[in-house]
């Protein structure tokens, strides 16, 4: 997406690099269903596309963010001095230098100094900022900046977060969760409880109950966080950046730059991934005031070791379960406890907690449960929202507990999964019906009847005998072994998620379409807010469009704050909602087109008549002739240009001492098999396939979903096996912020992902569709431990696993 923004009377130039206008279609195909190449695909694998990290102004400044040192700490000075008369230095910000009243941020609690005032919070929080007219000049400067801190006592987990006398992360808290927590270093509490648990488990048969660490995730996105600040001449900033949600970051943005929201104008850069964690701001209200401050336009681009610090991770989590059932299997209760440690800043912990507890039972129908779920602050790195949001933590416990139940009661544990699995019709723990399809069984009998992969395929033979392909083994190029020590295990697991938004929140989306006649074929442009961040939005889009308005040709506008918000790109929600928006948007220009034809030629018209038709139809309105040439008529003089807003049918809040009420839009299900391959004397692991089955409701881009759902897959597979943010547990420092340190998985590890799509309409959604992107990332994770355990019969009660897990060393 690579083109100049709309003309602006307010700036002086135009930056280069910003996202443009996406002109798809030619011939007929290209509609709903069918696996529609991305209008961008090429210039990102030609190293061509233009992303946020690639804009360019002529006279622009490099803007650098000095970030703590310490964790928790007292600020008793700080000297910039010396930084601001550095030479090439146009200036140097702290928290005195904030021109609004408001000085904080948030998603939902505004907890987050724009600068740290006071103290700071945790490792690597924003202290001060520096403009410079060369990058190296921004960083060497802000080296030269003083500060003298007097660290204080740390919190770093609920011991030390909730002891008598604990040190409190934010003294005097004011926010609307602080009346229902039972400390103040809890963020939010989420109980949900039905039926009798305690009761039920004086009836069970066997019990079993585990206790689980699941270790902070990072994103990982491979475009660190960057965008460009452009001050304009009627006071206002321009902002170009890489977000997830440009109207929550306006929303946030403008009351700490003292400035009405339509001054704050913001364009979407190219996004280089984000699975959450472009949902908090990182440079972007500092871009802004070093722009204002100097008059100039200022770019800011992390680089890794600071984008580690600059957003949220997945929230590390300890969780407490029990289960217990019939000795023919049958649940009879499930209890838990699941504790979130949410770092410095609120984030989304809120609805993270809402996430894990509601669905903490997992994919099974189960009468009497007790759980509670909580947030902590602490002077941890801040977490927030990531694939999967609470529900992957979730998913690791309870489906280590089903392997664990199953082994106790000497079942396979597939069909224990399956005699226990919901179904439509099924009411889950917080009193909500299942009103759609929910085919758990039908995905786990699936994947288990999948044929395996061959035995020892590192093994190949030739005319001389046998020989090794170390790739396919543990330790691949290592060249650490030849097969010796070489175990398999097989494992299963499936879960549940939930998509978009959920408890309450007024969830929509909006989309302009306009359909008009240039060079004498219709075309239709389509203009959302919608961050496309990969997941393949900018398509379906166009898809819909072609669907509804018969049209070959559809355009893409950048997505901006001209149109009205689209929520994030987060939660499974984008197709489901702004896919939604831009029907309902359609459909509207549809009927318009149609009524400015019948007004202009009646029913007498053969030409019009077809063409009339052809749209009530959804056909394709290309054939020219008189058929094109009257419905350029109807055009010509009155293009349509439609903006609506779409909503799905509403949510409610969770009882916040029952957990009951219908919080949930729709429910999303995937199951996998990991087939894996263990060296137990060095504790290395090959996961050789990670088979997954999944009902999408409706594909609509087939080669897409396929897509999103190996990539949800491959991140789960990150957390079973290397992905984790090591934190000093006496410093609350991180230890590895870097791809050198924290690992992620490369194609090397990447194993065989056949994908099974199952289509079981939703009849509440569009198209019947149901979103996609992070249930494959739940079960995957759950499916490669349950593999470990069963090639090494170890219990494995944390994630990731590490050699030493394995070896014992």
């Amino acid at each position: 997406m690579t083109t100049a923004p709309r003309p602006r009377a307010a700036t002086a130039s135009v930056p280069a690099g910003v996202p443009t206008t996406l002109t798809q279609g030619s011939g007929t195909s290209g509609g709903i269903g069918e696996s529609t190449l991305r209008p961008d695909g090429v210039l990102k694998v030609t190293g061509e596309f233009a992303y946020s990290s690639d804009m360019w102004h002529e006279d622009m400044l490099w803007g650098h963010t000095l970030r703590s040192t310490v964790a928790h700490a007292e600020i008793r000075s700080i000297d910039i001095g010396e930084a601001l008369a550095t030479p090439g230095v146009h200036a140097v910000l702290t928290y005195e230098d904030l021109p609004a009243a408001t000085k904080n941020y948030g998603l939902e609690i505004q907890d987050t100094p724009a600068l740290a005032h006071g103290k700071v919070r945790h490792h690597g929080e924003p202290v001060a900022l520096v403009a410079a007219d060369h990058p190296e000049t921004a960083r060497r400067a802000a080296a030269k900046i003083r500060i003298d801190y007097a660290e204080l006592p740390l919190v770093t987990d609920e011991a030390s977060a909730t002891a008598p006398g604990a040190v409190l992360v934010h003294e005097g808290r004011t926010d609307h969760h602080i009346a229902h927590v039972p400390h103040p270093n809890i963020v939010h509490r989420q109980p949900v409880v039905r039926g009798d648990a305690d009761a039920a488990a004086r009836r069970a048969d066997v019990v079993v109950t585990g206790d689980y660490v699941f270790g902070m995730q990072d994103q990982a996105f491979l475009g660190p966080e960057s965008g460009l600040a452009v001050p304009s001449e009627d006071g206002g900033v321009e902002l170009y950046v890489a977000t997830q949600w440009l109207h929550s970051d306006l929303r946030q943005i403008a009351p700490v730059l003292g400035l009405p929201e339509d001054k704050v104008r913001m364009t979407l850069s190219g996004v280089g991934g984000a699975f959450g964690g472009r949902e908090d701001l990182s440079m972007q209200i500092h871009a802004c005031l070093l722009a204002l401050r100097t008059g100039k336009p200022v770019k800011m681009v992390y680089n890794r070791f600071e984008s580690f610090f600059g957003h949220v991770h997945r929230h590390p989590a300890r969780l407490h379960y029990e289960h217990g059932a019939t000795k023919d299997g049958k649940l009879t209760h499930m209890k838990c406890r699941i504790v979130l440690d949410g770092g410095a800043y609120a984030s989304a912990s809120p609805a993270v907690v809402g996430n894990a507890a509601s669905l903490a039972v997992g994919p099974y129908a189960v009468d009497d449960v007790a759980i509670e779920a909580i947030a902590l602050y602490s002077n941890n790195p801040p977490c927030g929202a990531m694939r999967g949001f609470g529900a992957v933590q979730a998913c690791f416990a309870y489906e280590a507990q089903m392997d664990k139940l199953a082994a106790a009661l000497d079942m396979h544990p597939v069909e224990l999964r399956r005699l226990n699995a919901m179904e439509q019709g099924t009411l889950l723990p917080t009193g909500q019906r299942v009103d759609s399809p929910a085919p758990v069984a039908e995905l786990l009998r699936r994947v288990k009847a999948r044929p395996l992969p061959p035995e020892r395929q590192w093994l190949s033979a030739d005319a001389e005998g046998s020989s090794v392909d170390v790739r396919a083994l543990p330790g691949g190029l290592s060249n650490t072994t030849h097969g010796e020590g070489v175990v398999r295990g097989v494992g299963y697991a499936v879960g549940l998620k939930n998509v978009g938004f959920s408890e309450g929140f007024d969830d929509y989306s909006t989309a302009r379409v306009r359909m008009e006649v240039v060079g004498g074929e219709p075309v239709a442009t389509v203009h959302t807010a919608m961050a496309e961040v990969g997941q393949g939005g900018v398509t379906v889009h166009a898809q819909i469009a072609r669907t509804e308005l018969g049209v070959s040709q559809v355009t893409i506008q950048p997505a901006d704050t001209r149109v009205g918000s689209a929520g994030s790109t987060s939660a499974s929600r984008q197709t489901y909602v702004t896919g939604g928006a831009v029907k309902h948007s359609c459909e509207a220009v549809r009927e318009r087109v149609l009524e400015i034809g019948r007004r202009r030629f009646g029913t007498c018209h053969p030409a019009w008549a077809t063409a009339e038709l052809l749209l009530e139809g959804g056909k394709v309105v290309t054939d020219g002739g008189e058929v094109l040439a009257s419905l350029a008529e109807v055009l010509q003089d009155e293009a349509v240009d439609i903006e609506l807003e779409w909503r799905h049918r509403p949510t409610e809040p969770f009882d916040l001492r029952t957990g009951q009420g219908n919080g949930h839009v729709q429910y999303s299900f995937a199951a996998h098999r990991a087939v894996v391959e263990v060296d137990t004397e060095l504790g290395l692991v090959k996961v050789v396939e990670l088979a997954c089955a999944q009902d999408v409701g409706k594909a609509l881009n087939p080669l897409s979903v396929e897509g999103q759902i190996q990539g949800g897959t491959t991140q789960g597979l990150g957390i079973a096996v290397m992905e984790e943010i090591i934190v000093d547990p006496k410093t609350a420092k991180v230890r590895n912020p870097s791809f050198t340190d924290y690992l992620i998985p490369t194609i090397l590890d990447t194993p065989a992902i056949p994908v099974d799509v199952l289509e079981l309409a939703d009849d509440h959604a569009p198209y019947g569709l149901r979103g996609i992107g992070e249930a494959p990332t739940l079960s995957s994770t759950p499916a490669v431990l349950a593999a470990i355990r069963n090639a090494t019969g170890l219990e494995l009660d944390r994630t990731p696993v590490r050699p030493e897990h394995i070896t014992g060393a």
